[in-house]
This record gives C-alpha cells, structure tokens and sequence, in this order.
C-alpha cells in the first residue's frame, strides 16, 4: 500500500503525558492520571452535548447556581460527570465547582491535588449551536494527607497551579493544557476515540488586531478602556465577541488578540471568577507569551479570599494587554485646576 494513503494520525494525548511527566515538579504519575481522568470526563460530557438537541438536554434546568445565575441542564449534567471522574480516579481529594457553594470531599483523603473547575462555560448558547467550554486548575494540596482537603488547599494564588487547561465544544472538541512546560493542544477523533496532539507549544502572538468584549456595556465601562477601545477602532481592529469566554479566549490565543472584561457599574468587582475561570486561563496564557491583569496587577499574583471571588480580566497578547494599561493609567492621573 502507498505510504501516501495512510497518513499518520499522530501522537496519542495519553502517550504525550507519558512522554512529558518527567517535566512535572512531583514527577510519580498522579498528575498524569489526573490529566486522564479529565480527558475521560470530556469524551463523555462531549457525547452528551453532541446529542442535546434529541434527548431534550437543551434548555435551563430550573434552578440558580451559586452565582444566582440559572443553570442549564448540560451545567449539572458537565458538573456531574467532571466530578465523578475525579473522585474516581483517586488523584484528587478536594474538587471545587462554580456551579457549587461549598468544598466537594471526593474521599480520597491521600489524593495529592485539588482540582478548581468550571465544569461548562457559555453554557447558555448550547440552545443556538454556539462554542462552550470547561475550565479547569490543579493545585498541589498544602495541608497534610490523610484527611479531607481544606479551604485553604482552595485558595491558593494562581501562580501555584501545578496545570491549568481548557476544553472547547465546536467545530472540533479540543482540550489545551499546560503544566508550566509550554502550551498544548489536542482534538477529539470520535471514530477512534482519542485526543490527537494538533496544536503543539502554542504561542500567541506578541500584538494582535482582535478584540473581545461586550460593548452593549460600554457606557459603564472604566474611561480608560473606553478609550482604548477607540483606539481600536481607530487601528481598524477587529471586533469579535462570542459571549463563551473559552471560545473568545481561544480564538485570541491561536491568532492573536484581547479579551477584555473591565470593572462595570453592576459588576464593580468584574464578573468573571478569579478562582474557576481567571487563574487558569493566566496560566495558559503566560506560558504561551501572552499577558493576564486585573487593570493593574498579575492575575496569577492574586491571592484569592473566597471561593467566588469575582476579578477583572484583561488577557491576551502581550503588547495589547500593555496598551490597554496605559490608556487606563491615563485615566487615574488626576488633572490640574
């Protein structure tokens, strides 16, 4: 058979984790069945997003979150499954959940890790066919094994995360994590049912023309990022907002660009979770060369002091997210008169 007609499919997500556990701090193999287990979980919860439309798992649940914000039925379900899997692979002994108000105790009290996660962002575009995501954090426990994990095991800053990686539901399902040793990127095959290594050490462009955020919101916006966000204009970027922060944030990191979610009057503290959401992406980020901030400091140099805490989020490539800071410096020097 012509060698031409049986092109290599490539290097299997599990193999690549074996490859690379040397690269981990702790290097026995917890880290890297944890990684599986949330491989698995995927490969689940993507089977049951694919089918939502005909077994009626679209729409809201009839319930609020934590958040006071109405769950999905793919919210519950994604929250189900992520932790069923983690708690079954014994790595794990304390999972956290935006879609839970408390600590989740798997029983695993010599599990090593803690795991933060936001088992299904975006969820609410699943009706109209729009990308969603997960998000997810480990961090090394600090309390002693041998019991359950604890808040402060929960709290860490995010410059502690031992990984950090997302999952996008699209056009392809795609899992991208790092463990500090750079940024990968794996696709779904569902006729094999494995993650493919497609996108390795991926690195964000240094300036980008795209930018991400929810101008229906601008009048409440900081003068300073208004203000940016005419220089944008002015630049003739473009503007590209999905409303699925995994989604915005993926597309910017593969081409380049800002995602910007300021401080606003209703939500004066933002509305993004430093916790579930914000720490991992900065992570993902930085190893890939872009830049994470709040508007004036690092994100993975916040250290949280609840569990939802909300946090500014400006992230992307580095010389936008530089800019940016400027035109909001600007606008805390106070004028003369």
């Amino acid at each position: 058979m012509d060698d031409q007609l049986a092109i290599p499919v490539g290097t299997t997500l599990d193999r690549f984790i074996m490859r690379k556990q040397e690269e981990f701090p702790y290097a026995t193999g917890e880290l890297s069945q944890l990684l599986r287990d949330i491989a698995l979980a995927t490969k689940i919860v993507n089977r049951e997003i694919n089918r939502a439309g005909l077994i009626a798992l679209a729409g809201t649940f009839g319930q609020q979150n934590v958040q006071g914000e109405e769950q999905q039925k793919l919210d519950v379900i994604a929250n189900i499954r992520f932790i069923r899997a983690l708690r079954n692979g014994g790595e794990v002994c304390t999972v956290i959940s935006e879609e839970e108000d408390h600590l989740i105790q798997t029983g695993n009290t010599n599990g090593k890790y803690i795991v933060a996660i936001d088992p299904l962002d975006g969820s609410s575009n699943i009706d109209v066919n729009v990308a969603i995501g997960t998000i997810f954090s480990v961090y090394r426990r600090v309390s002693e094994a041998g019991d359950d994990g604890t808040l402060a095991d929960c709290l860490q800053k995010g410059a502690k995360q031992v990984a950090a990686g997302y999952i996008i539901f699209g056009s392809s399902t795609m899992l991208v994590y790092t463990t500090g040793c750079g940024v990968n990127g794996f696709t779904y095959e569902p006729s094999l049912g494995e993650f493919f290594l497609s996108h390795p050490l991926i690195s964000t462009p240094r300036e980008g023309k795209i930018y991400s955020c929810n101008e229906g919101n601008i009048r409440s916006f900081p003068e300073g990022v208004r203000a940016y966000l005419d220089y944008c204009k002015e630049q003739n970027y473009t503007g590209r907002y999905i409303g699925s922060l995994v989604a915005d944030f993926h597309r910017n990191l593969l081409k380049g660009g800002i995602y910007i979610y300021p401080p606003t009057t209703n939500y004066p503290n933002g509305k993004l979770r430093l916790v579930y959401e914000c720490n991992a992406l900065a992570m993902i980020v930085e190893q890939a060369g872009g830049k994470a901030t709040d508007g004036s400091g690092r994100i993975l140099d916040k250290t949280p002091t609840e569990l939802h805490q909300r946090c500014p989020l400006l992230i992307g490539s580095r010389d936008m997210v530089d800019k940016v800071h400027k035109f909001m410096a600007k606008e805390a020097v106070p004028t003369a008169g």
